[in-house]
């Protein structure tokens, strides 16, 4: 396997996704915890606070994704994926992990199976309030269906096509 050289000042894609989900939220960058946990201390910092909002600005977009494709833990991705389902719809969310999967390196495409399943969270007002039941939401930014058979479509190589 062939890893990606980094220089001694450039954070692993995990780390900087969520450390740059933390600074737009204006929360501390944890700096004081070792680097090898910082990432998720900052995945938990950030959690709960995503889901409080209504709206996120389309600055977040990317990093959300971002921390989720590259988030090393499959059971934590989710912690990612949900606001931004809320927030940017399923639609754009999928789209995002399809192209993840087409043209990301390996591990990026590993990522985004892994977040492709928390992509399908159910979306409830109790979670978060961009559906709370007095609001409005283009039932659009949520359609999905032609972007699933578009993932299985790619799902679907050559060689498992042969029945």
């Amino acid at each position: 396997m062939v890893h990606e050289e980094r220089s001694e000042t450039e954070a692993p894609p995990f780390l900087a996704a969520a450390a740059e989900v933390a600074r737009l939220l204006g929360l501390d960058d944890a700096a004081g915890v070792p680097e090898d946990r910082r990432a998720r201390h900052l995945a938990h910092a950030v959690r709960k606070p995503l889901l409080e909002r209504a709206a996120l600005p389309e600055e977040f977009f990317s990093p959300l994704l971002t921390a989720a494709v590259h988030d090393p833990d499959p059971s934590f991705c989710r912690w990612f994926i949900e606001p931004a389902v809320y927030a940017f719809g399923r639609r754009r969310v999928m789209a995002t992990l399809l192209d993840y999967a087409r043209t990301g390196t390996d591990a990026e495409q590993a990522g985004a199976r892994r977040a492709w399943y928390c992509a399908h969270v159910p979306l409830r007002g109790d979670r978060s309030p961009a559906y709370a039941p007095d609001g409005s939401r283009d039932p659009a930014l949520d359609a999905s269906d032609d972007v699933v058979d578009e993932w299985l479509e790619h799902a679907v190589t050559p060689d498992r096509r042969q029945a």
